[in-house]
């Protein structure tokens, strides 16, 4: 697969964990204190799978803007839908909002990161393993 098809098929698995990050929070309210065992392990399943698509996309998007936009979309999302379904009250400053999250994710998908700020060596998408952390032995 190439570069750019890795990087496209990264930006759509991490906006899927975002949804999957909506659902597990709603399953987690749903769930009642993981007192109520369906929503429980909904909410289980979609935090496992919301997790597993944050950490495939941080290998090939840099992980400061795929957190960033996991978070704003996610959240969002969990607002928007609490809004729909009545369990939050709607209003327009509230809506108006959740369009500036969503906006701020799409803005940082477009402004994109910079290739050259870094020779790749301890870029984990460029192929490279990480650099080590400080204090600790390579």
């Amino acid at each position: 697969m190439s570069a750019k098809n890795a990087n496209g098929l990264a930006w759509g698995v991490l906006l899927a964990s975002a949804v999957l990050e909506a659902v597990w929070a709603t399953a987690l309210h749903a769930s009642h204190g993981f007192t109520v065992l369906g929503d429980t392990i909904v909410f289980v399943v979609a935090l496992s799978a919301s997790m597993l698509g944050l950490g495939y996309a941080a290998k090939h998007i840099p992980i400061g803007t795929a957190y960033a936009i996991w978070t704003g979309v996610g959240a969002a999302l969990t607002v928007a839908w609490a809004m729909v379904s009545g369990t939050e009250t709607a209003s327009l400053l509230k809506a108006l909002f959740l369009v500036g999250i969503i906006g701020c994710a799409i803005g940082l998908k477009v402004v994109g990161h910079d290739e050259g700020a870094q020779d790749g060596a301890d870029d984990v998408s460029a192929g490279g393993p990480p650099a080590p952390r400080p204090g600790r032995e390579a």
